[in-house]
């Protein structure tokens, strides 16, 4: 009885501080969305999707109320307030736009010129918003419609309630409130106070002001690809600007709404309205609409970018207020929209702040920020909630109570958990979703696995997994075991695998394998069961080179220290050579297969290596320079700095073999890069550099061996981990090796300026790959080709032309290749 009257009385001293009303149009409509801020000051609100607004505010007398609305009149009202909660409507009426007069000289469009001055006073006009502390308020909503009740014979069901009869619903509804402060062009410490998720009473929103900073004063934007601002320094080889009226706002202050096209249609521009102060050449809104394929997202179709700024006569500061993100994307007959919406008050701008103010640590959540109360949520969500909104609240809570319970999960739960005799051959999983955990057995005909090689021919996989997890500490335990049958070879290899991960901090794991495997020469496996199975199956191209091994391993890795990745393992291997036992073909032909030796492809009597047991000890670790990470309390999220780049250091000790000849000690390392170039497209490579030392007789197997390619197929998409053209162990070494993969991707740059090509949306690509080891020519490749290949929103294919030298020319060939 207290905690409701307290409740209660929490309740009326919120409402003795607010004011709230509608604002629509002259026609009645609401108007979604409006900036309403008291003057002078960064403390503000937006009205919702149906123009109610609230505002919370201690000050009664003389408030000077500002509605500021795109196309619409500004309106400042001074309201006399005598008790709370004060309703205040408001309508606003349309701009009466008018064309200032202008001397047209040699028939220059008015509007360049303002997009000059406003190019060369932006770096003046974003130094004074630098650096600022603020309150954030961030909601994002997603809806489905359409969607089917199965899709490519998957069951979806209603997405856990979220579905209605119309197979149509909100799917995600979540916010946060928040403290940040930031500091350009990328610090930010942001403290999450408060964060909801409809259905989810336990959950932490993703929602926060990392990459909500769309900056219109640098000369990108960052949508997953950089967008050319209408204002960046080379705006006039992107954009045409049409002056399309001009009106006073509530300070007298001119402002030019200038109509932004672009181009052409297919780079990454914008197209809309930026509305730029006189004078200041400051930006005082952005109505911008992105469409999905210049992002090169074709499920993504629209996307319309606003922002509302409020200006303080004070300070003399345009500061973004109200920031909105709606989307509409589709794909197989779905439909998908969301809104994003992102609110700034309470700004307090900074000089300079202390040292060590921002570190790696960017956004952290407060104790308890998932378990507010509704009234707090009432008292500091500056934008009302529709009904629609509310409803889903209540409505995804009430369905949570009730699936998240024992028995409607073991209800459900009992129904697909039901055993019929045909799942003794296509598999069965039994689970028990509200203890976490399920068992597996994949079946006796598990035909995804089936493959085919001229060792074991025909050879598919069964097998059981166990798995239990816990969502809130990121602890896994998966234990499973595989069975391998060969029908030509007649034999059956088993293996077993115990995983365990500790927690989702530092990703702590540790693992144990162990058993019978069939394994290829290299461990990276640069030919896949479906490739290898056709090019064997259909071209008689046995490129798959395999070897028998009983061993067993240990694991355990763990993220030592933010940014520093370290992980050790210990290896025991018996190994055995294995020859041909097939010689089937789908398409017959008088070829004869390779024999499965490596380097004597035509031997077939021979084996490359001796039986013999092996033991490795390994040490490696990953480095990633600045990385900066989110602390949540579900996890830790790592995110890369892509200034700097990524180190590996990779060491290996073999050690007591059958045959003292075969140990060796190796050190490796790895540089990797990859950078965004403007709107250049993206730049990466990789180093790579090793050394064996006393290794002089040891195993082929232990030889280092590179990724190459013989089947003008690659469905791995690791342009930067491999070869087209080099056959798979032709340049293995035991020695020292150097390799380096440079690539660099234009993302339409190019192409989408040349007329009709820019029509297709490829991308060009271009690469080089080289491969030196001693006493041998370095061996290289060019390649040059496109990317994007598809047709409407599929477009998964790659296409390239590859070169090769190695003491003059080598050969040449097209590589096709898939990218998901």
């Amino acid at each position: 009885m207290n905690k409701i009257l307290f409740a209660l009385l929490f309740v009326s001293l919120f409402t003795f501080s607010q004011i709230k009303g509608t604002v629509k149009d002259k026609d009645g409509n609401p108007l979604p969305f409006v900036n309403i801020y008291i003057e002078n000051t960064y403390i503000g609100t937006t009205s919702n999707e149906l123009g109610k607004y609230e505002l919370n505010t201690t000050e009664q007398k003389n408030v000077h109320l500002i509605f500021q609305y795109l196309g619409f009149k500004t309106q400042k009202h001074v309201l006399n307030i005598t008790s709370f909660p004060y309703e205040f409507d408001v309508t606003l009426y349309e701009e009466d736009f008018q064309l200032k007069e202008v001397v047209v000289m040699n028939g220059e469009n008015p509007a360049n010129e303002i997009i000059r001055n406003a190019i060369k006073s932006k770096k003046k006009n974003a130094a004074k918003t630098d650096k600022f502390e603020a309150d954030f308020y961030s909601r994002g909503i997603f809806k489905a419609k359409d969607i089917p009740k199965k899709f490519m014979g998957v069951e979806i069901g209603d997405l856990e309630g979220n579905l209605d009869s119309t197979r149509s619903g909100i799917i995600y509804q979540s916010e946060t409130v928040s403290k940040i402060k930031f500091q350009k062009p990328n610090d930010l410490k942001e403290e999450i106070i408060a964060s909801k998720i409809a259905g989810n009473d336990n959950g932490f929103s993703y929602n926060t002001a990392l990459n909500t900073n769309y900056d219109f004063y640098e000369n990108y934007v960052d949508f997953g690809i950089n967008m050319v601002s209408p204002i960046a320094d080379n705006a006039f080889n992107y954009y045409k600007y049409k002056l399309e009226s001009t009106f006073y706002d509530d300070k007298n202050q001119l402002i030019n709404k200038i109509l932004v096209s672009p181009k052409r249609d297919k780079e990454p521009v914008f197209e809309g309205y930026i509305y730029i102060v006189e004078d200041t050449w400051a930006i005082y809104g952005i109505n911008l609409d992105i469409k999905g394929y210049r992002m090169q997202q074709p499920i993504l179709e629209t996307m319309k970018l606003t922002q509302n700024f409020s200006y303080n006569s004070e300070n003399k500061i345009w500061a973004k207020n109200i920031q909105t993100l709606d989307f509409l994307a589709g794909i197989f007959g779905m439909k998908f929209t969301g809104k994003f919406t992102h609110v700034f008050t309470n700004y307090n701008f900074k000089d300079a702040f202390e040292k060590k103010t921002f570190g790696k640590e960017i956004v952290t959540f407060a104790e308890n920020a998932n378990k507010k109360e509704i009234t707090f949520w009432e008292e500091n969500r500056p934008v009302p909630l529709t009904e629609e909104e509310t409803k889903n609240y209540v409505k995804k809570d009430s369905i949570q109570t009730i699936r998240k319970s024992q028995v409607y999960l073991d209800s459900i739960d009992a129904k697909s958990n039901k055993f019929k005799l045909l799942k003794i051959f296509t598999g069965y999983n039994y689970k028990s979703t509200y203890k976490k955990w399920n068992f597996n057995y994949q079946g006796l005909t598990n035909i995804g696995s089936l493959s085919f090689n001229t060792v074991q021919g025909y050879n598919l996989d069964s097998g059981f997994s166990f798995r239990k997890w816990n969502e809130e500490t990121g602890k896994v335990t998966s234990i499973s075991s595989t069975f391998n049958y060969g029908f030509a070879e007649d034999r059956l290899r088993v293996n077993g695998r115990f995983y365990h991960r500790f927690n989702n901090r530092n990703n702590a794991y540790i693992s144990l394998t162990g058993g019978s495997a069939i394994s290829q020469f290299n461990p990276n496996e640069p030919i896949s069961n479906i490739v290898n199975s056709v090019a064997t199956l259909f071209f008689k191209n046995n490129y798959m080179k395999l070897y028998n091994k009983e061993f067993a391993e240990i694991n355990y890795g763990q993220e030592v220290t933010n940014g520093l990745f370290v992980n050790g393992k210990l290896l025991y291997e018996n190994r055995h050579a294995l020859f041909n036992n097939t010689d089937y073909t789908l398409i017959k032909n008088d070829d004869l297969y390779f024999s499965n030796d490596p380097l004597q492809p035509y031997n077939y009597t021979s084996i490359p290596f001796e039986q013999h047991h092996i033991m490795k000890a390994s040490l490696g670790t990953r480095i990633r320079f600045g990385q900066k990470y989110i602390s949540r309390p579900d996890g830790k999220i790592n995110i890369q700095n892509d200034d700097y780049p990524v180190i590996s250091l990779y060491y290996e000790k073999a050690f007591g073999a059958s045959n003292s000849n075969y140990h060796y000690d190796f050190v490796t390392a790895t540089i990797d890069y990859n950078k965004t170039i403007g709107n250049k497209g993206d730049f990466g490579l990789r180093f790579k550099a090793g050394k064996f030392f006393n290794a002089d007789n040891i195993s082929f197997v232990d030889y280092k061996h590179f990724n190459g390619n013989q089947t003008h197929v690659n469905l791995l998409n690791n342009s930067l981990n491999a070869f087209n053209l080099l056959p798979y162990y032709s340049h293995s070494t035991n020695d020292a090796y150097l390799e380096t993969h440079i690539e660099h991707n234009f993302k339409g740059y190019i192409m989408n300026k040349i007329p009709l090509l820019n029509k297709l949306q490829w991308n060009l690509i271009g690469g080089f790959h080289q491969l030196n080891i001693p006493n041998m020519k370095p061996y290289q490749e060019f390649t040059v080709g496109f990317d994007n290949i598809g047709w409407g929103k599929f477009r998964f294919l790659r296409v390239d032309y590859v070169r090769s030298y190695q003491n003059g020319f080598q050969g040449d060939g097209v590589m096709f290749g898939l990218k998901f």
